[in-house]
């Protein structure tokens, strides 16, 4: 698997998650930081186009989406699938 290079073009300080595209691949995403017992790091969740242009257009009607996925309700849509020691949403 090839390393993501992630560009955050919109960050939510209050909800904390961003949107952005993966300079790799092109693909968009939506992520949020995620605390384990050794390291912070973020979870990276694939974006439809359709998706991510109405986000980013309106970011407050992705927060319910980014809830579901701090639930691990979303996890088919992980972009880097997690170690063994998967943390949990900051």
């Amino acid at each position: 698997m090839s390393r993501m290079k992630p560009r955050d073009e919109y960050f939510s300080r209050e909800d904390r998650y961003s949107l952005g595209v993966d300079e790799e691949s092109g693909r968009t995403y939506a992520s949020f930081p995620v605390n384990s017992s050794a390291v912070t790091y973020e979870e990276f969740y694939e974006l439809s186009a359709d998706q991510y242009r109405r986000w980013l257009a309106d970011p407050v009607i992705a927060v319910a989406f980014i809830e579901e996925c701090r639930r691990h309700e979303h996890d088919d849509l992980l972009m880097q699938q997690p170690g063994w020691n998967r943390g949990t949403p900051v």
